[in-house]
């Protein structure tokens, strides 16, 4: 793992920064207050290769993996252009279409992901399942030589500007029981599927929507890994979500460190900089410190997941759990130093305080995250 940037790196930093930057500070909360996805920065951003950075390039991508993603996605929340879509299609999608995908799934999707030109959401999370994937009740058919899809999804991120959904569900069998997960990629506007928004917070220009699958064909070119494709596959898709979250968070802290140091310096009240206090100055050192080490995290998740090291999915989850604390202690430590400055629209900073909350619950609890290092990590009682 490289700790000394490479020439690489910091160009492709500046690249991504300078291009975010040129839409402006406010770009994601007009996109937000239009009701409009992000896509003339998306548009920019696959242009000059950098939503599909990671993506093997005999499909048409960077062939950087997930260190290269993760570059993008701390730049891309540093400049403050946020966007899920780096998650869900680039990272999750962009992860498990080169591991699982056929040729022909592969010629069909993975190469517009890898341009920028297919956007696919990703559906897992269900209404009485949780962060549970033993508990998804959405189903698949069998229907002769195609199946159908029924069930629902929610808090699922991004469908205003996707083409596809890849849905997370479970074969029905014969018996009545139901299989492994499966995977399979349906249209936005096919029959049978519908949506609805679902009013929140400002988090960013994505919106969040519930689901609703009701009987949806779905063909059976469209399944990726099999009928029962398993956690095995599905984790392909959620350690490299784990990573790019990591990455949106860091990216976050880095913001709102930048701008308060930038207050700090030059508020000044009773002749000097409030920056010189101690008050004002600890915390964000502090928030400083953590964001470093939950940088490195994140940097090894990613190294271990390119790798296949079966380590990846312990990193993966330690990166996202410690970058979502850091970015709420650094947005926190912020707005605190901004005072009352800190809440006026003006300044931004209350704009990172729900992307940032959002990080300790989504896309996995720090409470699951917990549970899976004492169970796998430490070897203690499964808790749950």
């Amino acid at each position: 793992m490289p700790l000394v940037p490479s020439d690489e790196e910091l160009a492709i930093r500046t690249a991504v920064r300078d291009i975010v930057e040129g839409f402006g500070a406010d770009y994601a909360r007009r996109c937000y207050e239009a009701g409009e996805p992000p896509s003339a920065m998306w548009k920019a951003l696959a242009e000059q290769g950098f939503v599909g950075i990671n993506v093997p390039e005999e499909w048409g991508g960077g062939g950087l993996g997930m260190w290269g993603l993760q570059l993008v996605g701390e730049e891309l929340a540093a400049a403050g252009g946020a966007t899920l879509m780096l998650v869900v299609s680039s990272a999750m999608s962009g992860s498990i279409l080169p591991r699982h995908g056929t040729d022909a799934q592969k010629e069909r999707w993975l190469r517009g992901v890898a341009a920028g030109t297919t956007k696919l959401a990703f559906a897992i999370t269900e209404p009485d399942a949780g962060t549970n994937s033993h508990n998804l009740r959405t189903e698949l058919r069998r229907d002769g030589d195609r199946y159908l899809l029924r069930g629902q999804k929610t808090y699922i991120s991004g469908v205003e500007d996707a083409e596809g959904i890849l849905v997370v569900s479970r074969l029905r069998h014969d018996d009545g029981t139901l299989g492994k997960p499966t995977l399979a990629i349906i249209d936005v506007d096919g029959p049978g599927f519908s949506r609805d928004e679902i009013p929140m917070p400002y988090l960013g220009p994505d919106k969040q929507w519930t689901l609703y699958f009701d009987d949806v064909v779905v063909e059976a070119d469209r399944l990726l890994g099999g009928e029962e494709a398993g956690l095995g596959v599905l984790f392909d898709a959620l350690n490299p979500e784990r990573i790019i979250a990591a990455a949106l968070a860091n990216g976050m802290a880095r913001r709102a460190i930048d701008q308060a140091t930038k207050y700090a310096n030059e508020r000044e009240v009773w002749g000097q900089p409030i920056g010189a206090h101690q008050s004002v100055a600890h915390p964000l050192a502090e928030a400083k410190v953590e964001m470093e080490m939950t940088r490195l995290m994140t940097q090894k998740a990613a190294v271990l997941f390119d790798a296949g090291s079966p380590l990846a999915g312990e990193a993966s989850n330690m990166a996202k759990y410690a970058a979502a604390k850091a970015a709420v202690h650094a947005v926190d430590a912020g707005i605190q130093a901004h005072g009352g400055n800190g809440f006026a629209l003006e300044y931004g900073m209350s704009d990172m305080w729900w992307p940032a909350r959002l990080m300790r619950t989504a896309p996995v609890s720090e409470q699951m995250v917990l549970n899976h290092v004492a169970q796998h990590s430490l070897g203690l009682p499964k808790s749950y």
